[in-house]
């Protein structure tokens, strides 16, 4: 019998996935155009910090509020930062690719990634901007008198200055102001915490952000003025983005639930439910799960709605 439940859920999880594969080939096939600048953007961005590391000179470490305040964690565990922003990027990844294996779907992945990736191309052309005005020494340990990693050699060719090696991402200097991981972390708990539904997850999303503003600091990668300005200059931008971009379609189709329907309505919920959730189009998968009224129903949260009708 558990044979014949778990069949018959993988068969219902199958079909959800085509559905949603096929939803989102859709949409992609009309938002590629900016899904590939958005990625395109990301890759002048590297060159532009590469680019930056070869005027880059080394020099007495400045004086930082943070550096005092903060104890510092050491080239041997300077690791824990990345492992925080590691674990906040592939979360958040992750949780965009989540309508394909979930009934409740409230976002289209192609669309959200279309909207973070807007976000990420404004900041960084803000941030290679301020770093290209004035080069600070690097306080991070590579970056200091005496690293031989310090300033990069001339390049031998132009492929060199071209070609972008993960090694390079990780021992850059010169791209201080301000800082990157900051701005990837705050887009994207930014975008989670209009989008996603679990008020429990969006605590610990804005706390583990502090604390990686904590970490990255006491591992001496930025100093503290690239952190301060990093939150409120990728704030302001996503504000500001959000409200000029239209908003993401509501894919619950909550509102008119709301509404008597017609016999030859509630075939057609059915199908639709069925289409894109992979359920069967019973009536208890009829229920509402995202937006209503424009806003995000939250796991624990009662939400009062009034429907009103013109003319009724």
């Amino acid at each position: 019998m558990s044979f014949y439940y778990i069949g018959r859920e993988a068969s219902k999880l199958w079909k959800r996935i085509c559905a949603e594969i096929t939803t989102e080939i859709k949409l992609l096939g009309e938002n590629w155009k900016y899904i590939l600048g958005g990625l395109i953007c990301q890759y002048i961005h590297g060159l532009a910090a590469r680019g930056v590391h070869y005027f880059h000179r080394p020099g007495p470490v400045l004086q930082d509020v943070g550096f005092y305040l903060l104890p510092e964690l050491g080239q041997d565990r300077a690791y824990i930062s990345e492992f925080v922003f590691t674990f906040v990027f592939l979360s958040f990844v992750l949780w965009t690719f989540h309508p394909f294996i979930t009934k409740s779907k409230k976002i289209y992945t192609v669309l959200i990634w279309c909207r973070v990736l807007a976000c990420l191309v404004a900041c960084q052309i803000l941030r290679i901007i301020t770093f290209y005005s004035t080069q600070l020494p690097g306080p991070n340990y590579h970056c200091r008198e005496g690293s031989k990693k310090a300033t990069l050699p001339r390049p031998d060719n132009i492929l060199e200055v071209f070609l972008i090696v993960p090694r390079g991402m990780l021992f850059g200097c010169g791209d201080l102001i301000f800082s990157s991981h900051m701005i990837f972390s705050l887009v994207f708990v930014r975008t989670y915490h209009k989008y996603g539904t679990r008020r429990f997850l969006k605590q610990c999303a804005w706390l583990t952000i502090v604390i990686q503003s904590l970490l990255i600091i006491a591992a001496r990668k930025h100093y503290t003025v690239d952190i301060v300005v990093a939150w409120y200059t990728v704030n302001l931008v996503v504000f500001f983005i959000d409200k000029s971009l239209p908003e993401l379609p509501d894919r619950s189709g909550a509102a008119a639930l709301l509404l008597p329907l017609s016999k030859d309505n509630k075939t057609k919920e059915g199908i639709n439910h069925k289409l894109l959730n992979g359920n069967t189009g019973d009536t208890a998968d009829w229920r509402p799960r995202t937006q209503i009224n424009g806003k995000i129903l939250e796991e624990g949260t009662i939400v009062h709605v009034e429907a009103i009708i013109n003319g009724l």
